[in-house]
C-alpha cells in the first residue's frame, strides 16, 4: 500500500505544484494548544508535517527552535507526548503525513525497537534524525524502513559528489536539501543556489526534493516553490506561535500558514 508520504508527492505532481512542509515542536507552547496547531496547519493547508521531538541539547537548531523545544519541556512534553499528540491528529486526519524529526538520543532512551513500533502505531509516516549519518543505518534507518516508516535524510550545500550516494542510499519518502550551511532561523539562500542544488540532486535521485532552513515568508516559500518539490518552513512558525496571546497559538499559526500555502500553491501555477 502506498505510504501517506508517496501518495501526498504523487498527488502534488499530479497538481502540478509544489507542496508546504510545516514544522513546529510538540508540546509547544502547551500540550492542549499543541493539539489544536497540529489540526490547524493541516486545515491551513500545509501539505505534511513535522513535528519536532523536544531535546534539551539541539545541534543544527538556532534560537527559535531550541526555545521552543525548551518551552515543550517545561510543559511536560516528552516522548510519551509527542506520540500521544500524533495518535490524537490521527483519530481527526488520516490522510497529512507526520514526520517526527529530532536527535537520536530521546529515540536510544527509549528503545529502538520500543519507539518504531509505538511510532508506527501511533500514525508517524516518517523520520528525520539529523545526528544519524549513513555510517549509522543499521542504528535506526534500516529497522524503520523495515517496519514501514520512511528514512528522509537531510543534504547540505557541503554535501559533495563523493557524499551523496551514501546520503541517497537507504533515503525514503523525500531529500530535505537544507540550502544554508547554518543553523536553523538564520539566513535565507539566494534562489539562483536553491534551484542549481536542487537541479543537481534531482540528477542523483528520483526522490521528490524539499528545501528548507531560512524560509521565513510567502514571497520566500513561493520563490523556492518554483524550483522545488517542496517548501520546509519552521522558525518563522515556531515564532509566530511564541509570539502569539495565550490561547491564541493555534489561530496565529493558522493564519501565518494559511498565507505561506497561498504563496506556494500560486507560485506553482504561475511556472506551468
Amino acid at each position: 500500500m502506498m505510504s501517506r508520504i508517496a501518495a501526498c508527492f504523487e498527488g502534488l505532481s499530479r497538481e502540478g505544484r509544489a507542496g508546504l512542509v510545516t514544522f513546529v515542536t510538540a508540546a509547544d507552547p502547551d500540550i492542549e494548544s499543541s493539539a489544536r496547531i497540529l489540526d490547524a496547519l493541516a486545515e491551513a493547508g500545509a501539505d505534511v508535517i513535522e513535528l519536532g521531538m523536544p531535546f534539551t541539547d539541539p545541534m543544527a537548531d538556532g534560537p527559535a527552535i531550541q526555545a521552543a523545544s525548551l518551552r515543550a519541556l517545561a510543559a511536560g512534553g516528552s516522548m510519551t507526548v509527542t506520540l500521544d499528540l500524533v495518535r490524537r491528529f490521527r483519530a481527526r486526519n488520516d490522510t497529512t503525513p507526520i514526520v517526527l524529526m529530532g536527535y537520536y538520543n530521546p529515540i536510544y532512551h527509549r528503545g529502538v525497537d520500543t519507539f518504531l513500533e509505538e511510532a508506527k502505531t501511533a500514525g508517524v509516516d516518517g523520520l528525520i534524525v539529523v545526528d544519524l549519518p549513513p555510517e549509522e543505518d543499521d542504528e535506526l534507518c534500516l529497522p524503520a524502513r523495515n517496519i514501514g516508516l520512511d528514512f528522509i535524510r537531510l543534504a547540505t550545500p557541503t554535501t559533495d559528489d563523493a557524499r551523496l550516494p551514501a546520503v541517497l542510499a537507504n533515503t525514503s519518502g523525500f531529500l530535505y536539501y537544507v540550502a544554508i550551511a547554518g543553523i536553523t532561523g538564520t539566513a535565507s539562500a539566494a534562489t539562483v543556489d536553491v534551484h542549481r542544488a536542487v537541479e543537481r540532486l534531482k540528477g542523483a535521485t528520483d526522490l521528490p526534493v524539499a528545501v528548507g532552513f531560512g524560509v521565513k515568508t510567502p514571497d520566500q516559500a513561493a520563490a523556492i516553490a518554483r524550483v522545488a518539490d517542496a517548501v520546509v518552513v519552521g522558525s518563522a512558525i515556531v515564532d509566530t506561535i511564541a509570539k502569539a496571546a495565550p490561547g491564541e497559538a493555534a489561530t496565529a499559526a493558522k493564519t501565518f500558514v494559511a498565507a505561506l500555502a497561498r504563496g506556494v500553491r500560486d507560485a506553482r501555477k504561475v511556472a506551468a
